[in-house]
């Protein structure tokens, strides 16, 4: 029987949202970047907040993964080199390495001690990615690794956490750090990235993402999926210069998806992506109407 233990954490400014604990936290810790809880939900089993920000909890992560990582990759002919910046729990390399196209991963967090903690406690999550020969994982900033990197990728995963004001990835967000991923991109390369709430009368953020990776690619368009653990649908946004997601049929991602082994998956296959980037009137029409473009002396900054 469950202990009446509730872990409560910010939602968006102004909500909250409480999620019953099966034991006292299992990891409390203050890294050198942010605070770092694994507890034990009732609803949703194992469960990363950082920053008093939930990220992924087991019995859902593999919706919002997924839909991160899977549809810049089906839409890439043949991606061989992706950069991920990010994915501290390895779920995000996970998926990117069921894709048998993959040679070389170069996955960049700069929180060490929070990665070695996801590797030790959420085994069930990144499921032995670290252990991939293909992944090798670096302990920097992303964006001054790129910067200093001659390296080029066919496709870049951006999983960073939420940019919160002092925390270390706002400048991820940003004109400057697209403009140096557009660099390090092969032709036909695409970006994805985690683009923050997609839920209606929030959805500010989201759309200045998208409208940010436009100013820089020749095309970029956002999609969402619900993650029960969050409490809400989240966006994600994808950019290129090339064939973006929302031009692939079910019949092709499935196609893909077969050719290149990605077997197991739950959630993402050819109808789930034409869902994706079937949005609802009022999402097409707050990012239609977005013109904001977020830079380093204009970031974006999520309370």
């Amino acid at each position: 029987m469950a202990q009446d233990l509730w872990k409560t954490f910010s939602k968006r400014r102004g909500e909250r949202t409480s999620l019953q604990l099966a034991r006292p936290s299992a990891i409390k810790i203050q890294t050198r970047y942010q605070a770092l809880e694994i507890a034990d939900t009732v609803a949703y089993g194992r469960c990363l907040f950082l920053d008093e920000k939930i990220q992924s909890g087991l019995a859902d992560e593999f919706i919002y993964h997924e839909a991160l990582v899977h549809p810049a990759m089906v839409t890439h002919p043949a991606p061989r080199r992706v950069f991920i910046a990010g994915g501290g729990e390895g779920a995000t390399a996970r998926e990117v390495l069921r894709h048998r196209t993959v040679e070389s991963v170069v996955m960049v967090d700069i929180d060490q001690e929070a990665v070695a903690t996801c590797r030790a406690q959420l085994v069930d999550f990144h499921q032995g990615a670290f252990d991939d020969p293909r992944l090798t994982l670096v302990h920097a900033d992303a964006r001054a690794e790129l910067e200093k990197s001659d390296a080029s990728f066919d496709v870049v995963v951006v999983d960073v956490t939420d940019p919160l004001a002092g925390g270390p990835s706002y400048r991820i967000f940003t004109r400057e750090f697209y403009q140096l991923a557009r660099q390090r991109l092969r032709p036909g390369g695409l970006i994805a990235v985690q683009a923050e709430s997609g839920d209606c009368g929030v959805l500010e953020g989201h759309a200045a993402i998208v409208s940010t990776l436009g100013s820089v690619f020749g095309r970029a368009e956002g999609y969402r999926a619900h993650v029960p653990s969050f409490g809400e649908t989240w966006g994600f946004a994808v950019a290129g210069d090339d064939a973006l997601p929302s031009s692939l049929v079910p019949d092709a991602v499935d196609r893909t998806l077969s050719e290149r082994g990605c077997a197991g998956l739950r959630f993402y296959d050819g109808i789930t992506h034409r869902g994706l980037f079937s949005q609802d009137r009022y999402y097409r029409a707050a990012l239609a109407e977005s013109a904001v473009v977020i830079d380093d002396d204009h970031p974006l900054v999520i309370e």
